[in-house]
């Protein structure tokens, strides 16, 4: 294990629990991680699974997390790859493949592929040594974050009886962790499987709540003061912007992201940033999933989050250097009652979620009974507008027809343009003469990417124009020539969040809505409320109450939150009061020097003496003769 981590990753040596961790899974049992955001969970299963012979295989519900882990694994010569919605059906199958016999040591995929019978089919014949489940309180309808494709994940047993999980979270009460390791169908507990746990608390990690009216000024104070590097997270995307131009007016390095940007617009943003170009980001809660970055000195919110599990991972990307960081949240009564606004939109009623329903299908000009498994580029904005929706409302109702599976939505992901030859060599030879008009352009492609003809490759259609010296939209048209005469399959890129009907549509009066899953889920939303509203309002340490609500329920005060420094700082003000009595009786005898005032002073309070000194000095008290300390008889 320890060559292994040193000769792919180049550490020494592990964090705590990764080897009590990784020795578990070793021995074949189910296992469960509750590590901090930027605790090292993804070592926990990918140091075993290159110590096994086969293929792990990691279920991710972040296309973006899965795409960035791929290409770590790749850049230290590990093969990797990840299948997830957006695909078609050819690449997948390609890819299928290449771990059926291939080499490949991990294989990414989303919840959404594994309700696909062609996934299942090949799995069954992969020599599968783990499966990974990253994020998995995805899979408990008690937590924040409830995905319902996860609730298939334990099928993988049917198809690999042997193999053992592992499933990671950075977010779970004690109810999401049994709620976990029962929808998984872990084990029982004398087969010795285990939960892991590090304490949630981040002892670096200053908790700052303020209620504040003016919030851009007190966010320039912080990121005056603070310095370094940050994030500032925001409602909307409109924000994003308004508060970006405001701290580029007051000289801050500032700049903006969401996901309504274009993905090499994101790309760019968040490497100057990443590098330290730019200082702050101003994000929706899009931007930071996955991101490395040691040396954020502070987070802030500039709106309530949702619940504490949200809060507590956007917070936690602070400080992952161990050195002093900040997370810091502004709110104000309107704010409040914003989220209570918010949390009623999140729960359509059932006839509302069917009417965006038949909404939906008739984006699509979906026909009755049509569009099983079909799989559209989906534009919430759009749709929104077009038939005069709330953005809030809609997006709650996509979710509840996820979980009775009519559809299954990602988030935006970028998919460059892919083509592969769908003849052989003799065949497109025989075309090329028959069509010379095509040819130097299918020269150009064969020179270009002379492997396209045993599996898909990448691509940018403006390579090519520049290669041929022809305007883009030549080339697309040339590109689609070629796949209407059968000889490519041409997939152009794209951008979108992608919507896929998981069922033939139906009439609204026949579409079977979980009501009582609707119950369950505003229940736990109402539970969640109200522990961010007592996050707000509880003259409680920030990290006892935000550990509490973890359930460690032993956490002592962490002494750097806005809490505990205004109970010390009260505790000082009645010590100082103490001490000034102290100073006035001991000079009432005689005059003294400083060293002698401070001659039988603890060594902990020797701050607050020369504090008080200083005070009755300048209030004129004391005075000081020829060194010595002596009491104003007039003011006495």
């Amino acid at each position: 294990m320890d060559e292994i981590l040193f000769k792919y990753w180049h550490h020494k040596q592990f964090r705590p629990l990764q080897r009590e961790v990784i020795d578990h899974v070793m021995q074949g049992r189910d296992t469960l991680v509750l590590m901090p955001t930027g605790g090292g969970k993804s070592l926990c299963y990918q140091v075993p699974s290159m110590a096994m012979e086969g293929i792990c295989i990691v279920v991710s519900p972040l296309i973006a997390l899965m795409k960035d882990q791929v290409e770590i694994l790749r850049s230290k010569g590990i093969q990797a790859m990840a299948i997830f919605s957006g695909m078609s059906k050819r690449e997948v199958d390609i890819a299928l493949d290449n771990c059926v016999y291939g080499a490949i040591k991990f294989l990414y995929l989303s919840p959404e592929r594994l309700m696909s019978e062609l996934v299942r089919e090949r799995i069954r014949y992969m020599k599968v040594n783990l499966f990974a489940i990253d994020e998995a309180h995805c899979i408990s309808e008690w937590g924040y974050d409830f995905r319902p494709p996860y609730l298939h994940l334990s099928d993988l047993r049917e198809l690999q009886p042997d193999v053992p999980f592992i499933a990671l979270t950075a977010t779970a009460t004690e109810q999401v962790v049994e709620d976990i390791q029962q929808k998984l169908a872990f084990r029982k507990p004398d087969r010795g499987n285990a939960v892991f746990r590090t304490s949630f608390a981040r002892s670096n990690l200053a908790y700052i709540v303020l209620k504040e009216e003016s919030k851009f000024s007190r966010l320039l104070n912080i990121i005056r003061k603070v310095g370094g590097s940050g994030i500032v997270y925001v409602r909307n995307r409109r924000e994003t912007q308004e508060i970006a131009r405001y701290l580029l007016q007051e000289k801050v390095s500032a700049d903006f992201y969401h996901a309504g940007l274009s993905t090499p617009d994101r790309g760019a943003k968040q490497d100057a940033w990443r590098r330290n170009h730019t200082q702050v980001i101003v994000a929706t809660n899009a931007f930071g999933m996955g991101i490395d970055k040691p040396d954020v000195r502070f987070v802030v919110h500039m709106d309530v989050p949702s619940s504490l599990e949200a809060y507590y991972q956007e917070a936690g990307r602070a400080g992952r250097d161990g050195q002093k960081a900040y997370a810091v949240l502004l709110y104000n009564e309107g704010d409040k009652e914003r989220l209570e606004t918010n949390f009623l939109a999140s729960f359509p009623t059932v006839a509302e979620i069917r009417q965006i329903y038949y909404h939906l299908c008739n984006y699509y000009q979906l026909a009755y009974g049509a569009g099983q498994f079909m799989t559209f580029n989906f534009d919430v904005g759009d749709f929104c507008t077009r038939y005069q929706l709330d953005v809030l409302k809609t997006l709650s109702a996509l979710k509840f027809l996820e979980r009775s599976e009519w559809i299954a939505l990602t988030e935006n992901v970028y998919l460059p343009s892919r083509l592969q030859f769908e003849v052989n060599p003799s065949d497109l030879y025989t075309f090329q003469v028959a069509h010379a008009h095509l040819d130097s352009f299918i020269k150009t492609i064969l020179r270009a990417y002379g492997n396209a003809f045993d599996r898909y490759i990448s691509f940018r259609e403006s390579d090519l124009a520049r290669k041929m010296g022809l305007p883009i939209s030549k080339v697309i048209d040339m590109l689609e020539q070629l796949q209407k005469f059968e000889v490519i399959s041409y997939i152009p890129q794209t951008d979108k969040p992608q919507l896929q009907f998981l069922l033939p549509r139906s009439d609204s009066q026949h579409l079977e809505v979980d009501r009582q899953h609707i119950e369950a889920r505003k229940a736990v939303g109402k539970k969640q409320l109200k522990a961010v509203m007592r996050f707000l309002d509880d003259d409680l340490c920030r990290s006892v109450s935000l550990l509490d609500y973890f359930d460690e329920h032993d956490a002592t005060r962490c002494g750097i939150c806005d809490v505990c420094l205004r109970l010390q700082g009260k505790k000082a003000e009645s010590r100082i009061e103490q001490i000034r009595q102290e100073i006035i009786t001991a000079l009432e005898s005689e005059a003294r020097a400083l060293k002698t005032l401070l001659a039988d002073v603890d060594t902990n309070e020797e701050d607050l003496y020369i504090h008080a000194i200083r005070e009755m000095v300048d209030e004129g008290i004391l005075i000081i003769e020829k060194e010595l300390y002596v009491l104003n008889k007039k003011l006495s």
